[in-house]
């Protein structure tokens, strides 16, 4: 499943594992992760189809996996209430790879050291395939929305600004 002298990452060891069909994507970058509409530009897909995974932190302090369309905005309001906390707070970025083993810009939903209640946006059901990060800046798998959420054991909410 991935392509000739792409490394493969444990996203895709993991999916390959599942069984869950994926193509895998990669893209130019040097050490510093860039934004995900440069990624759909690179990659050649629209924007709408790429994610980005974010790490929050709920009052209880009970860590939360939100993945949402690059070109959208967390609303911290709409995912507090999707995962039944009173507020949500982002992760400080020097908590990300301790909590999770991914580094900024390469964060995945699948994979983690644990696994974390995690939520789609509602708009990733009306793509036929998603992009999430595979676990390192410079790669992308692509896969169909209910894959990522069966694998995750997630959920959909709307969580995006308006």
């Amino acid at each position: 499943m991935a392509k000739k002298g792409m490394d493969k990452t444990n996203v895709m060891r993991v999916l390959e594992q599942k069984k869950i069909p994926y193509t895998p994507h990669s893209y130019p970058h040097g050490d510093e992760a860039v934004d995900g509409l440069t990624v759909a530009g690179m990659i050649g897909v629209p924007p709408e189809r790429v994610f980005k995974t974010l790490v929050a932190r709920g009052a209880s302090k009970t860590p939360y996996v939100f993945v949402i369309p690059v070109c959208g905005e967390l609303d911290l309001k709409k995912a507090a209430k999707a995962v039944g906390e009173k507020s949500i707070a982002m992760l400080h970025v020097s908590e990300l790879t301790p909590l999770t083993g991914y580094v900024r810009g390469g964060c995945s939903p699948i994979g983690m050291k644990k696994q974390f209640g995690t939520v789609f946006d509602a708009s990733c059901l009306e793509q036929e395939t998603i992009l999430v990060s595979a676990g390192k800046i410079g790669a992308q798998v692509e896969t169909a929305p209910q894959n990522l959420i069966d694998i995750t054991r997630g959920s959909t909410a709307d969580l995006t600004i308006d």
